[in-house]
């Protein structure tokens, strides 16, 4: 019997090795990006950083839509998906911030659910109108909002969504009522903008720039404390509104359970992708900021926002049952 056992001891460790050999090095497939959004920046930032990071790991990341839900419906997807590292998907201010503040009934937890990867960007928002408005920049809207409360409107993307709470801490700040009405995306912004239904429109700064470029809009600010780099000559909001900010941004994430090795590989051809010259002129064409950020400030990041606009959220009753 001891013969046996010897012979069989010896057999198990001579398989062992074949076992391990006959797992393939990750990555030998596609990976799956999903993007819990409409085409749009989110998709044009995923697939720009994607495409940089299928030539380094040799293999393409596919990108998957999943919108609906103010990304919730393609995050909840990203989290429960098996977490092999072939399946991982872009986040925003949106889906890992504000929703949870917002919703009533969450189907995933924005931080326990998740793997951080990186911070891939950060953009500004805008305060845009009608170039035929009265109102030149940000203390005249300041006037009027305090002169007439509840008298001016401003759009925006849908209710919950980054700009909506960019302009609900707008009149928080300035202690000023101004009605909001959600629209469905940047293009119906402008166009009411244009035909005269809406006296402002808040959205993010890459979607308003192209028609203040053509003399379509005016933007009268934009949101980050500084001004922006695509637009040197548009004021930020904070030089005459000090402190205000009120970044949209972007990242990968992981399912949570993902081997961190690789996570780390993720994270270092995320982070190369956004050194590539090609890449970095797009973002500032767009008007964002690369960021490259670890894991771990990534998630304190994350951490903090939640609580920034979950405050916000509060003040403001935004609540979606």
């Amino acid at each position: 019997m001891s013969r046996i056992k010897a012979l069989m001891l010896a057999a198990a460790c001579a398989v062992a090795p074949l076992a391990t050999q006959a797992q393939p090095a990750w990555p030998s497939q596609p990976i799956r990006v999903i993007v819990p959004f409409s085409a749009g920046t989110s998709d044009t930032i995923a697939r720009l950083v994607g495409a940089e990071m299928s030539r380094a790991l040799g293999q393409p990341l596919i990108m998957d839509s999943r919108p609906g839900a103010g990304g919730n419906i393609g995050s909840e997807a990203c989290a429960r998906a098996n977490p092999d590292g072939y399946t991982i998907c872009l986040g925003t201010i949106s889906s890992h911030a504000i929703n949870p503040a917002i919703y009533g009934r969450m189907p995933y937890d924005a931080l326990r659910d998740f793997a951080p990867i990186t911070q891939l960007s950060l953009q500004p928002n805008a305060i845009a109108v009608a170039t035929e408005s009265p109102i030149r920049d940000i203390a005249g809207l300041i006037a009027a909002a305090r002169a007439r409360p509840g008298a001016l409107n401003y759009g925006t993307s849908g209710v919950g969504t980054s700009v909506h709470l960019a302009g609900a801490l707008f009149a928080q700040m300035t202690g000023t009522q101004i009605e909001h009405v959600p629209y469905r995306g940047s293009a119906q912004i402008v166009t009411a903008l244009l035909g005269g239904e809406l006296q402002l429109g808040f959205d993010n700064f890459s979607s308003v720039w192209p028609f203040a470029r053509d003399g379509k809009l005016r933007i009268l600010g934009v949101t980050s404390l500084t001004r922006t780099p695509a637009a040197p000559d548009i004021p930020a909001v904070a030089e005459t509104l000090p402190g205000f900010e009120s970044l949209s941004w972007h990242g990968f994430f992981a399912p949570s359970r993902v081997p961190p090795a690789i996570v780390e590989r993720l994270n270092r051809e995320a982070i190369a992708a956004l050194a590539q010259p090609s890449v970095a002129a797009r973002f500032v064409d767009l008007g964002l900021t690369p960021v490259g950020s670890t894991p771990d400030q990534f998630r304190a990041f994350i951490a903090s926002e939640i609580q920034r606009w979950g405050a916000v959220a509060q003040q403001a009753q935004i609540r979606i049952e």
